[in-house]
């Protein structure tokens, strides 16, 4: 799905800024609103473009992120750990918000990618539609084969607007996934570091 940038783009489905705003015309007539009305009639213009920030993942390629890394690392061979990364993305149950953090750690082959780059691929697939579970196992993939790492470990710690707003309206639910890839699947003594480190 490639989201359009302006009326004359068109996306895999044809779909122009222009068709997407009256789509939100008909949901905010559908509510009992009246679109027409002083404060709403921006709204439609204002939700595609939202939209377009929201998912702009879909236009970008998280392995072009990790295309340049560095080899003068003095032979640094521990794992890589970064904490407490934002993750603002959309559940595609509901298209609510997902709230929350992730950790990411990854042991070097010899290389290392620089520490935005690594931020960078979270921000790329949490500008989809997501479950937790998809999102977690995308990112430590695409850096487990870009990086050609040793191993990858990913933490997602997240809340789930589609279960404090709605449903079962549990306000303090909170959502962690974690996936291991390479030494830190197999060696325990690694992920338990890592666990440490995230801890902290």
């Amino acid at each position: 799905m490639k989201l359009v940038k302006n009326e004359n783009d068109k996306n895999k489905h044809n779909i122009t800024d222009k068709e997407a705003e009256e789509a939100f015309v008909k949901i905010l007539k559908w509510m009992g609103e009246d679109p027409s009305r002083e404060g709403l009639l921006e709204t439609p213009k204002r939700v595609v473009k939202a939209f377009k920030e929201y998912f702009k993942g879909y236009n970008e390629d998280p392995k072009a992120v990790l295309d340049k890394t560095f080899g003068d690392v003095e032979g640094y061979s521990d794992m890589v750990v970064q904490k407490n990364i934002s993750v603002q993305s959309h559940c595609e149950h509901h298209m609510a918000p997902i709230i929350g953090i992730a950790h990411v750690a990854y042991i070097p082959n010899q290389r290392v990618v620089g520490l935005s780059k690594i931020a960078r691929v979270v921000e790329v697939f949490s500008k989809r539609l997501q479950t937790q579970e998809r999102l977690t196992v995308q990112i430590a993939n695409t850096l487990m084969e870009s990086l050609d790492a040793k191993g990858v470990a990913v933490t997602i710690d997240s809340t789930h607007q589609c279960m404090t707003m709605r449903g079962i309206k549990k306000e303090q639910a909170t959502t962690v996934t974690n996936f291991y890839l390479g030494q830190f699947k197999d060696d325990l003594s690694f992920q338990n570091r890592y666990l440490r480190f995230i801890a902290k």
